[in-house]
């Protein structure tokens, strides 16, 4: 066996430990920046849930006003006709309630622990015939969503 052929025997042929390490460490800091952005952006997935419950019974409430006039008569499951209201199951996995005040029809929904129990609130005001309704509740603050 000749000097030549024992020094190409000696060449590495895999990856060293301070290699290994490296990589390791670069594929934990990637996990530790994307795994907060990912469970932020599936609670905000499904607190779109939340979101879409309130949309029936808002359109209810502008067919009501828009019929009746007042807001304070558009408050009320019979003045309505939606049955997603207090006293009745919500429909959706991530909603936890659905209710519309007294005398201002302000709807309030709230989520599951799903969604950190966040609120949204539609509030609506009444101008030359017409609801415009504001967005508030704790999901701005959550989510960016209100």
């Amino acid at each position: 066996m000749s000097i030549q052929s024992l020094a190409k025997r000696s060449e590495q042929d895999g990856f060293t430990l301070i290699e290994l390490m490296i990589v390791i460490a670069i594929v934990g800091s990637l996990v530790a920046v994307a795994l907060p952005s990912y469970t932020n952006y599936t609670k905000r997935a499904k607190f779109a849930e939340v979101i879409n419950a309130t949309q029936a019974v808002r359109g209810a409430i502008d067919s009501c006003y828009q019929i009746g006039g007042a807001i304070a008569s558009c408050d009320a499951v019979d003045d309505i006709n939606v049955s997603i209201l207090v006293g009745d199951t919500v429909e959706g996995t991530f909603v936890s309630t659905l209710a519309v005040t007294e005398n201002t029809a302000v709807i309030t929904a709230t989520g599951t622990s799903d969604v950190d129990g966040a609120t949204y609130i539609l509030t609506p005001t009444a101008a030359n015939n017409t609801l415009t309704w504001a967005v508030t509740g704790t999901c701005s603050a959550t989510y960016g969503l209100c």
